[in-house]
């Protein structure tokens, strides 16, 4: 079927991204599901750091390449040996595949699924097919199983989440990453404790998820930090406790001695750049946890001190996917948000038709916003 998508063929364009359009929006064949795969029609999909860390050229992926990963939708047809799923049914995207049978899965973590892993670093689906192409008959490689900046899509039945629960396209899309990313950082990876002390570094949409999740799970106190003022500001809106700019002189020590005792029993970072992620390991008191859900450029890296790990027995520890169980986390989290526990459609800032999309690309590299959604309908 012809369908229209965005198409990313270059990486590394320069800003601002609504004069360079890095993706181009153009007619493209898709084919139809095969085994164990699902057509889906994609009602919203949001614009997230991941997708603009591809753009930029700091998580290279293969091109060209379908972005979109954070995504909500309906099930229009189902391939061979999909019993889990029907035409109708309401889905919100895994960016993780999960086979269920490599050693990650069997133990609960399939985030971490290998052949997932691998199909996804290859950009194709899980099996290793590639189910588009464009005018010319060239394959688009897929991003993240998922592809989601378009109007229809092919995936694995390993890549979708069956909703019951009849929420909003544009605020469903939201758990497919944000909240999953975020609110699993702070439950499933440093599996925090009620009243323990919270700090959040770098405050887009995972961020702010992370704050929505740590305040319904009991936090005692939660402090965020990020140098843009509009964020700190809306970070109190939603809840935190103190706000605070990491650029400021002595904002280590006024977190220790201020609005801590000695610094947060778990400090995360979402911020996904090196001075933010030391900032947080030392904002982290002693036994403490530091968590990272940020991905710079493959080539940076950390410098820590091994008699500060060891001495002061901290745990630093790396979140992908929130650390979650997909099928087993969606759910719950949308509970808690159909409860007014976690107030996710607080984090949608902006909703933007297909062709507005180079534009909401570029507010978001200039951090003008929280969580814009492609809408579709």
């Amino acid at each position: 079927m012809k369908i229209k998508a965005a198409v990313l063929y270059e990486m590394g364009k320069q800003r601002p991204y609504d004069k360079s359009n890095p993706l181009r929006i153009e007619e493209v064949d898709l084919s139809t599901p095969e085994r164990d795969e699902v057509l889906v029609k994609i009602h919203a999909a949001g614009l997230c750091h991941s997708d603009l860390s591809v753009i930029d050229g700091n998580r290279p992926r293969p091109l060209p390449m379908v972005l979109g990963h954070e995504a909500a939708g309906e099930v229009m047809e189902c391939g061979p040996g999909v019993t889990n799923l029907k035409p109708d049914d309401r889905v919100i995207f895994s960016y993780v595949p999960s086979c269920g049978h490599c050693m990650p899965c069997m133990t609960g973590k399939p985030a971490l699924c290998e052949p997932g892993g691998a199909a996804n670093a290859k950009g194709t689906l899980i099996n290793g097919g590639i189910r588009l192409k464009n005018k010319d008959l060239h394959f688009l490689n897929h991003h993240l199983g998922v592809s989601a900046f378009a109007e229809y899509a092919i995936v694995s039945k390993h890549s979708l989440i069956k909703i019951t629960q009849a929420v909003p396209y544009q605020i469903a899309a939201l758990f497919g990453c944000a909240v999953l990313t975020g609110v699993g950082a702070v439950v499933n990876t440093a599996k925090m404790v009620a009243g323990q002390t919270v700090l959040i570094v770098g405050l887009g949409g995972v961020g702010l998820a992370a704050l929505l999740g740590a305040l319904s799970s009991g936090a005692g106190k939660v402090i965020v930090a990020d140098i843009n003022r509009q964020k700190r500001e809306k970070a109190l809106e939603l809840g935190a406790h103190v706000a605070i700019d990491p650029s400021e002189p002595n904002a280590i020590e006024k977190l220790k001695e201020e609005y801590t005792k000695g610094g947060a029993d778990i400090a995360l970072e979402f911020a996904g750049a090196v001075p933010a992620l030391e900032f947080a390991f030392a904002c982290t008191k002693r036994g403490g946890t530091t968590v990272t859900a940020g991905l710079p450029h493959p080539s940076k890296r950390l410098e820590i001190s091994p008699v500060v790990l060891v001495g002061e027995e901290r745990t630093l520890k790396g979140s992908y996917l929130g650390s979650c169980i997909p099928s087993r986390d969606i759910p719950a989290y949308m509970s808690l948000y159909q409860s007014g526990r976690l107030p996710v459609d607080k984090l949608l800032s902006q909703e933007l038709q297909f062709e507005q999309i180079n534009k909401g690309l570029e507010t978001l590299a200039a951090g003008e916003t929280i969580r814009q959604v492609i809408k579709f309908d």
